[in-house]
């Protein structure tokens, strides 16, 4: 009986749905990875996730503005060893939702304007780190 009263009592307060959800938490000042690991002519670099902007849809303008975050950190870690989206030869995506598939493409396609696009994969995930929608990780040749 008592579980009863407490589930009418829950019911009445209003829809399950409805609550907002976590924010993702803060990168930890000194992650446990490094951003990039040269061995011999290749650069493999750590995943970069994609935060959408506080207030953003994050299926609209907010997952394009995570795609340019995550794509923009990549830039910053190839620039920091010399190189540039140029080199990159290999992507893999991860999405937290695979109906985003076709606007991460449009977002992404243009850090390779008039360079060769690299060789890629894509696939859906279940979570990612800090509550993000996306991750990019790239292998970058030097020659």
């Amino acid at each position: 009986m008592k579980r009863l009263i407490a589930l009418a009592l829950l019911l009445a307060a209003g829809p399950l749905a409805a609550q907002p959800a976590p924010a993702p938490q803060a990168m930890p000042a000194k992650p446990p990875f490094s951003p990039a690991v040269r061995v011999g002519d290749i650069l493999y670099m750590s995943g970069q996730i994609g935060q959408v902007p506080a207030g953003m849809d994050r299926h609209k303008e907010g997952f394009d503005a995570a795609v340019r975050n995550a794509m923009d950190s990549i830039g910053r870690i190839l620039k920091d060893n010399g190189l540039g989206f140029e080199h990159v030869v290999k992507c893999t995506v991860m999405l937290n939702d695979m109906a985003d598939w076709p606007r991460f493409n449009v977002a992404y396609v243009p850090y390779f304007e008039g360079k060769r696009l690299p060789a890629r994969s894509a696939f859906g995930t279940t979570g990612l780190a800090l509550g993000a929608p996306l991750e990019v990780e790239c292998i970058a040749a030097f020659k």
